[in-house]
């Protein structure tokens, strides 16, 4: 199993830019970027529950499991 972040999907949905979202949540534009493209270990609850405001989505519109 894999876990697939659509965090590019719900960004488009927004009309929100990368460098926006960063200061909206308050990470830095690497750290966003490397969750953005999956290539993270963990999030913290705190700033999934930021994104998720900013995005006005849930956490299982961001995060989804593939069964590989």
């Amino acid at each position: 199993m894999a876990i697939i972040i659509n965090l590019d999907v719900e960004m488009a949905k927004n009309k929100i830019s990368l460098t926006e979202l960063s200061e909206k949540v308050g990470i830095s534009m690497t750290n966003l970027s490397l969750l953005k493209t999956g290539k993270v270990k963990g999030i913290r609850f705190d700033t999934l529950e930021s994104l998720c405001k900013i995005l006005k989505c849930r956490p299982g519109d961001i995060l989804n499991i593939s069964d590989d």
